[in-house]
């Protein structure tokens, strides 16, 4: 079972790998001669060029929105030329009602502000009334203090002399009858008179005495206490009035705060509703040449590019202007060669639209984080984005042009190398099949570096040794068959996998654009995987 899965593989190995040799090279009946040379271990993707110095135009319109007019790509535009119109009928219905909130709210702002000074000053008359009544009552305290108790002593003194003045008057006048009378000059009747007027003079004067201890003993301190009391009652009315004026203004504060902060928000609203419409006319900022962005979600990362009609959300790039400097190339690097592509490797860069001329560059940036748009062809594919600086760059180069990168990894020199197919991976160990006339021996082989096509031989094979490229059936050992016989060779496996070196493409990943590459293998002993052809060989051996 084992001869015929690997017989199955090797097939598969042969048909993806040598697919783009010819018959002259490669005689599959008889195999490959070990050959010493140089090999070169690259990268090889796919890009497009873009300006390294380009002024990018996005969508600032909030939410999501539709591209109603947008300028022909590559025309050449003025500062301030409309580049695009984006659809903002939304926006325009959420104006006129924003409009009418705002006025809303002013109008309750200032209504809020006309019942706030009606209750000031009514706080103020109310207030001014009870300190008014205040002042009055320390008045009449301090009248009846300084003056007015005195003065009704005084009287109520000036009333006992008067009655005292009577009763010594009543008092001679009936002594005087008394006499009379004995001498028969007065009736009884008369005597009887001013007897009576005597009497009457003795209790007045005796009434008038007894008003002035009552005056000083009750009613001047209950006058006291009572005009005391009046004060003190007018003072507590002003603290009450105080009080109530600043709960009741407190309330009519509020509603004027709340009010205004209302009215900010509204007014901020419309303001920024307005700034969004006017947002959805996109200018020209500088002179150049107009270049679409492209959609997201496209396969490998990439995505057509936005025309009228497409619905784009915020900070979406619409068109970018490209401006003077280098220009760049961008690509894709698959997670399983991601280790090997480093910042400041030099680059051969083949454009598509300038055929026969090859470019120079210097790999600029690796992103630490794959990139999101490219789990839409697959969720397990990894993409991560890479720039390249070309160097020399012409005026030829336009932006969006498709690009093939070859990324030199490293450049072997004098060494064996076999083809990559010639290598199986089986019980363990790295294989190849060596025919020596009519015999064809099992031999275990130790590999270094590899690429797409080749791979590095550095013990077990010698040069001009023919081995073949598919292991031949019944030659595989049975003692060293292990349960399930593996497509690939181990240990060579691309980083993050569990072979340790590049895969033979990602998953998912169609013929024609594999992950690229050979590489170092983390140990010695061990086989490259296969890799899809690209458009151009990587590594060819010179």
């Amino acid at each position: 079972m084992g001869a015929v899965i690997t017989l199955a593989v090797g097939g598969w190995l042969v048909f993806l790998g040598l697919s783009s040799w010819s018959g002259d090279e490669v005689n599959l009946a008889e195999g490959y001669r070990v050959e010493r040379g140089n090999l070169r271990i690259s990268v090889i993707e796919r890009g497009n060029l873009t300006a390294k110095n380009s002024h990018s135009l996005k969508c600032e319109v909030e939410g999501r929105t539709t591209i109603l007019y947008l300028i022909e790509e590559g025309t050449q535009v003025a500062v301030g030329d409309v580049i695009a119109e984006l659809d903002v009928s939304e926006l325009l219905d959420r104006q006129v009602d924003q409009e009418l909130r705002a006025q809303s709210a002013k109008n309750a702002f200032t209504k809020a502000k006309a019942n706030l000074e009606i209750q000031e000053t009514e706080n103020e008359s109310l207030i001014a009334q009870a300190e008014l009544a205040q002042d009055f009552a320390e008045q009449d305290l301090a009248k009846f203090i300084d003056g007015e108790r005195d003065e009704l002593v005084a009287l109520a003194d000036e009333e006992i002399s008067l009655a005292e003045e009577d009763l010594k008057i009543a008092e001679d006048q009936f002594s005087w009858s008394e006499k009379l009378a004995e001498k028969g000059f007065l009736t009884r009747t008369e005597l009887e008179r001013d007897e009576l007027a005597f009497a009457r003079a003795e209790i007045m004067l005796s009434q008038k005495r007894r008003a002035k201890e009552l005056l000083i003993k009750f009613d001047l301190p209950k006058r006291l206490a009572e005009l005391e009391g009046a004060r003190d009652e007018t003072v507590r009315d002003v603290r009450k009035v105080e009080l109530q004026a600043e709960a009741q203004v407190i309330d009519f504060r509020t509603a004027v705060e709340t009010t205004e902060r209302m009215l900010e928000l509204e007014e901020a609203e419309l303001a920024k509703n307005t700034t969004q419409i006017e947002k959805a006319v996109i200018r020209a900022p500088v002179e150049g040449i107009v270049v679409y962005g492209r959609e997201e979600g496209g396969r490998w990362g990439g995505g057509e590019p936005v025309k009228e009609g497409t619905e784009v959300r915020e900070r979406k790039e619409i068109v970018s202007i490209p401006g003077g400097g280098p220009m760049v190339a961008d690509a894709s690097i698959h997670e399983s060669v991601l280790e090997q592509v480093t910042e400041g490797l030099a680059c051969l860069l083949s454009i598509d639209a300038l055929p026969g001329r090859e470019f120079h560059g210097t790999v600029s940036r690796v992103a630490r984080l794959p990139d999101k748009n490219s789990w839409f062809a697959n969720p397990s594919l990894r993409l991560y984005k890479t720039e390249i600086v070309i160097e020399g760059s012409s005026q030829e180069m336009r932006p969006g042009m498709s690009c093939s990168i070859e990324i030199l990894v490293d450049e072997l020199t004098d060494v064996l190398k076999v083809p990559l197919q010639a290598v199986v991976h089986h019980g363990g160990r790295n294989l190849c099949f060596v025919r020596t006339g009519a015999k064809v021996e099992e031999r275990e082989v130790d590999v270094g570096q590899h690429n797409t096509k080749w791979v590095e031989v550095r013990a077990g094979l010698s040069e001009d040794e023919l081995v073949l490229l598919t292991p031949p059936p019944g030659l595989l050992s049975d003692r060293s068959k292990p349960a399930e016989t593996e497509a690939e060779p181990r240990g060579v496996g691309g980083p993050g996998s569990d072979r340790g070196g590049p895969a033979s493409r990602p998953t998912g990943a169609p013929l024609g654009r594999g992950a690229g590459g050979g590489g170092k293998s983390p140990r010695s002993g061990s086989a490259p995987p296969p890799a899809a052809s690209h458009g151009r060989s990587a590594g060819e051996g010179s």
